[in-house]
C-alpha cells in the first residue's frame, strides 16, 4: 500500500484538509476549518462513511427503478461523494454539481479527480442563483448539502428558494436537503413549514436520538409533489449500519406545530452546532 500524506490548503471558505484513511488505500476525509465536509473512496464510490450521506443515498436508491439513470442537481460539492455514488449505481445519469468555493473545487479536482466518463459536470457558482436560473422541470432529484462552515446559509432556507427548487424539479421529482438542528428544533420546524407551502408531500429522516432532542445532529428533509415511498425508505434506513427513522404524515405535522414559513427578509442560517458536535481532530 502506498502511504498517503495529508494535504492542507487555503480555500475560499477557510483551511481545507484532506486526510487519508489508513484502512482504505485511496479513501480521504475532507474537512474545512476542522468541520467534516466529505468522505470519499476513489476505488469504491459506493462506500459512504457519513450517516447523512448514507441517508441521502437511500433517497436516491428509492427515487426510481434500480439502475435507471437520473438527472440530478447537487447544491454543494465537497468531494463530490453523492455524485460519485449516483454515477456508480445509476450509470448514464446526468449530474450537475454547484459549489461556490473555487479553491475547494480546485483541490478536489487535483487530488480526487472524477472518472472521465462519470457524467458529472461541476460548476463554480452560487447555489441559490443557479437554482433560480436553471431550466424548469430539468431534474429528477435535487440534493442540497450546502454549509457555510457548519451552518446552512440563510438564502437556502426561504419560501422563494423552495419555490425555485420546485420549479427545477420534474412533477415526480424529489428534493432532499441535509440540515442540522437540535431541540427545540426551531430551524428544522421552520424548514418543514416553508417547504410544506410549496410541496404536497414531506418526510424527514433522522437518527432517533436527534428526533427525541437528545443531541444536535443531521436531519434529511424530503419534499415532493408526488407521493414519497416512505415505506421503502423506512426499511432501508432502519436496517442501515446507522439506523434512522422516517417521519411523515401526522407525526411530522406535530413536529411542525405552529411554525411559519421563512421569507427572505427574515431568513437566518441554521444554528451553530455545539462544540464538538461535528468537528474532528
Amino acid at each position: 500500500m502506498n502511504e498517503q500524506i495529508p494535504v492542507l490548503r487555503a480555500v475560499d471558505g477557510g483551511t481545507a484538509k484532506l486526510m487519508p484513511d489508513v484502512d482504505r488505500e485511496r479513501a480521504w476525509l475532507l474537512t474545512v476549518d476542522g468541520a467534516p465536509q466529505s468522505y470519499v473512496d476513489l476505488d469504491e464510490p459506493t462506500h459512504l462513511e457519513f450517516e447523512y450521506a448514507r441517508r441521502l443515498a437511500h433517497v436516491v436508491d428509492c427515487a426510481a427503478e434500480e439502475d435507471a439513470p437520473l438527472d440530478v442537481l447537487h447544491l454543494g460539492g465537497g468531494a463530490l461523494t453523492l455524485a460519485r455514488y449516483v454515477a456508480a449505481t445509476r450509470p448514464g445519469s446526468r449530474q450537475d454539481v454547484v459549489e461556490v468555493d473555487h479553491g475547494l473545487l480546485a483541490l478536489v479536482a487535483e487530488h480526487l479527480p472524477l472518472p472521465a466518463d462519470a457524467g458529472i459536470t461541476v460548476h463554480a457558482a452560487d447555489a441559490r442563483a443557479w437554482v433560480e436560473s436553471a431550466p424548469p422541470s430539468s431534474a429528477d432529484v435535487l440534493i442540497a448539502d450546502v454549509f457555510g462552515g457548519s451552518r446552512v446559509p440563510a438564502p437556502l432556507t426561504t419560501l422563494a428558494y423552495a419555490r425555485a427548487a420546485q420549479r427545477v424539479l420534474r412533477p415526480t421529482g424529489i428534493y432532499a436537503a441535509n440540515l442540522a438542528d437540535g431541540a427545540p428544533f426551531t430551524f428544522l420546524r421552520s424548514q418543514l413549514a416553508t417547504f410544506a407551502e410549496v410541496f404536497t408531500e414531506l418526510a424527514l429522516i433522522a437518527e432517533p436520538g436527534v428526533l427525541r432532542g437528545r443531541r444536535f445532529g443531521n436531519a434529511v428533509l424530503l419534499a415532493s409533489r408526488a407521493p414519497i415511498d416512505t415505506a421503502a425508505l423506512a426499511r432501508r434506513t432502519a436496517s442501515d449500519a446507522f439506523p434512522a427513522r422516517v417521519e411523515h404524515g401526522s407525526a411530522l405535522a406535530r413536529l411542525v406545530g405552529d411554525a411559519a414559513a421563512v421569507e427572505d427578509a427574515h431568513a437566518v442560517a441554521s444554528p451553530e452546532p455545539p462544540d464538538g458536535a461535528f468537528s474532528v481532530g
